[in-house]
């Protein structure tokens, strides 16, 4: 059975989020689960996700859920923005919620810490490659 999707393709927030994501070398889209996931050959981003609370789910709409290194995670852990979304905070995934007010370079910055993650080398390198200054 298909899960439901769970995000209006016109949010304006999720337009941004893709926007910074489909930047990335060899960058895609897919829905997963209900959501836009971005991924090379691995998921690096994914929008929305949700925090069991008293054996409910409490969704987090407009967020993004991005693997980190631990101690960038770890840096982000009590900030009232950020929580561990269901299912992948084992694996390091921290979820940001997004609003009107976010800071959108941060949000770039933390696309690029998970897409390092997760990306490949070439993919880094060309990455990489692309933000050095000219000669």
């Amino acid at each position: 059975m298909a899960h439901p999707l769970m995000f209006d393709d016109a949010d304006p927030l999720l337009r941004r989020l893709r926007e910074l994501a489909l930047s990335f070398p060899d960058a895609a889209e897919k829905v997963s689960h209900g959501h836009p996931a971005f991924y090379t050959t691995k998921v690096f981003a994914y929008f929305g996700g949700s925090v069991k609370v008293d054996g409910a789910y409490e969704r987090h709409e407009h967020s993004v859920l991005v693997l980190l290194d631990p101690d960038e995670r770890a840096a982000l852990a009590d900030d009232p923005r950020c929580y561990l979304p269901a299912y992948l905070a084992p694996a390091g995934w921290i979820g940001v919620d997004l609003d009107e007010d976010t800071d959108w370079d941060e949000i770039a910055e933390l696309l690029d810490a998970s897409y390092r993650r997760t990306a490949g080398p070439r993919r880094v390198a060309r990455l990489d490659a692309r933000s050095e200054p000219a000669r």
